[in-house]
């Protein structure tokens, strides 16, 4: 599972919500480097989202930072955090974000985030 969220052939598979595609990704998941993905959504113009790495710990998690590049008026820099638990033949994600500047980015990204798991379970069935 933490190869699914680090390496970029995989990640590419099921990063973003329902129906967006990633374009191109820049993803070496290493602590000071930073990141660059291309999100495609089914209609309208591609854009990107970007940050740097603060931890990576295989197996166990990995944090970045995180941002729209030509961002809302209400996004705000913010880090998100993944944790693997490996429980007998499954691994649980837990996944962290914050902070948000309003609830309705937080929607959206809670929504954008379903959607990757989604997609992300998907892989592994």
């Amino acid at each position: 599972m933490f190869a699914a969220c680090t390496d970029p052939e995989p990640l590419a598979r099921w990063f973003g919500p329902s129906e967006f595609t990633v374009g191109s990704l820049d993803f070496p998941a290493r602590v000071g480097e930073s990141y660059r993905i291309e999100m495609k959504p089914p209609e309208g113009d591609p854009f990107f989202i970007a940050g740097q790495f603060l931890e990576v710990e295989a197996p166990a998690g990995l944090a970045f930072t995180f941002r729209y590049e030509d961002p809302d008026p209400d996004d705000i820099e913010n880090t998100a955090r993944l944790a693997f638990r490996q429980v007998g033949d499954v691994t649980n994600v837990r996944l962290t974000q914050e902070p948000f500047k309003t609830e309705e980015r937080l929607a959206l990204h809670r929504d954008g985030w379903g959607d990757s798991f989604d997609k992300l379970e998907r892989l592994f069935r």
